[in-house]
């Protein structure tokens, strides 16, 4: 009995018209433009910058571009279960509260503890890569900051404290404080202008390919490491996936969107289109230009390439754009990581004061509190080893919104709205997407694993030592047991 009582608690569904009202003081007024802007700008934020090169160094050689493909593929799937759940349930912290609308309170929590994972280490990891292009730019004019301000704690090579981390974070948690539809507008601007300097790498790099880097293609696999043949393959698109949290990047702001029935798909799934098509296209010129291996630990291989390659000038303008676009993807994640924390106050599951909401309608308290905690972990751990870590989250999420498809579909049109678009393939593309994403999943390495493991055992004592007893659900459920 006891039991039963016990298992009907965690399965508790919140009623969606709560989060409705809720939801009702955020401002809705982001634009399919402003949501690719938002998704590019996470997708092509430092990913694009830093990732290509490390992913070809460590686990594919020149095959990097398969990765990114397979990646795609995975996020692709993913990114039709998230446009078909965005349109229907319109709610801030996107996985997190559409799981306590479909499975339940307990798996509500889950879901939103891992993107809480993603979007912490995603913030620092975003922030670790600004620094690493500030440094090499601040580098080509002979100015150097004391080697303990460069890089996270690593006392072998004598760094601390990466300083520049901190201070890029902190800039843009002011930025986002001055309301959303400010930062829209600056989100946009400097979308526009990375992806013209992008353009102007892959045109200038096509210039300085050797062929003969291109051989072979696909590396013989190194027995007992991720490098070499598919099993490089498979790796690498597992740390690439980074490059995809920006869907939910763009998800987490549903309840701030004009009409999200509609505009919501289409910023998914042109984010993906755009960003996948450039990821390829510098992925190949990146691999072109020099030996993959010249890139290992390189967080900025794309204007390392060029200024070894002899174009100083556009280095230095493709860092700058970098300094500046990096940017993007650092509002992108602050903003959606702030929706997050704003719904987990909002619902009782952390303290209510976190669901305040200023009168610029932003979640004032969370956005804040994200941006302390972001700036002590950027700023403490190093890039490289954030990079390792980052996509466990996202996959984590996909799994369960690719899930959620099935309990959706069984409520459209009864109790919830039919959705204006919906996932094609249904039943059995949702199950792809799910196998897909485990794969991946299975690809990361053990340290990935690991974190998720301690991660999710704090996630669960904070929940049942907190969560389920001051949540609003229970509070709810009290009054009509009264």
């Amino acid at each position: 009995m006891i039991k039963n009582k016990f298992l009907k608690r965690l399965l508790a569904k919140e009623d969606p018209t709560v989060y409705q009202l809720k939801d009702a003081s955020l401002e809705p007024s982001l634009t399919t433009l402003d949501l690719i802007g938002l998704g590019t700008g996470m997708v092509v934020g430092t990913a694009i910058f830093t990732l290509p090169g490390i992913v070809a160094a460590e686990h594919t050689g020149p095959a990097v571009p398969l990765a990114f493909i397979v990646a795609a593929i995975g996020a692709g799937l993913s990114a039709l279960a998230y446009a078909e759940t965005a349109s229907v349930l319109p709610f801030a912290g996107s996985a997190f509260s559409w799981m306590n609308v479909l499975f339940g309170e307990f798996f509500g929590w889950i879901a939103g503890w891992a993107l809480l994972a993603e979007y912490f280490i995603s913030v620092a990891f975003v922030a670790s890569g600004w620094s690493a292009y500030m440094q090499g730019f601040l580098g080509s004019f002979g100015v150097k900051l004391p080697v303990a301000l460069t890089g996270g704690f690593n006392p072998a090579k004598g760094s601390y404290v990466d300083i520049l981390a901190a201070i890029a974070i902190l800039i843009v948690g002011c930025l986002i404080a001055r309301g959303i539809h400010q930062v829209s507008r600056v989100e946009n601007t400097i979308v526009a202008v990375k992806l013209i300097v992008i353009i102007m790498f892959v045109v200038i790099g096509a210039t300085a390919i050797h062929p003969q880097n291109y051989v072979p293609f696909i590396p013989a696999h190194r027995p007992g490491t991720t490098f070499g043949g598919w099993q490089g393959i498979l790796a690498g698109s597992s740390q690439i996936f980074i490059a995809y949290v920006g869907f939910d990047a763009i998800a987490a702001n549903t309840a701030e969107t004009k009409d999200p029935q509609h505009t919501m798909p289409k910023g998914l799934i042109g984010t993906l289109l755009l960003g996948t098509g450039f990821f390829i296209a510098v992925s190949l010129v990146l691999v072109g230009m020099f030996k993959y291996s010249s890139y290992a630990n390189n967080a900025e291989p794309a204007a390392w390439a060029l200024r070894h390659s002899g174009h100083y000038l556009t280095a230095n303008l493709l860092s700058v754009v970098a300094l500046i676009g990096i940017f993007s993807a650092l509002i992108a994640i602050l903003l959606a990581s702030s929706r997050l924390i704003y719904a987990f106050g909002r619902d009782g599951l952390l303290p209510s004061r976190l669901g305040h909401i200023d009168d610029k309608h932003v979640p004032d308290h969370a956005l804040w509190l994200i941006t302390v905690l972001a700036m002590i972990l950027g700023s403490v751990f190093p890039f490289t080893f954030l990079a390792t870590l980052v996509s466990a989250g996202t996959l984590i999420a996909f799994i369960f919104v690719s899930l959620g498809i099935y309990a959706l579909r069984k409520r459209e049109g009864v109790d919830l709205p039919e959705a204006k678009f919906k996932m094609p393939g249904y039943p059995v593309l949702p199950a792809i997407s799910v196998v897909y994403s485990i794969v991946i999943f299975a690809g990361l390495n053990i340290d990935a694993k690991l974190l998720m493991i301690g991660w999710f055992v704090i996630g669960l004592i904070i929940y049942f030592a907190y969560g389920i007893k001051h949540s609003n659900l229970n509070q709810q459920l009290k009054k009509v047991v009264k």
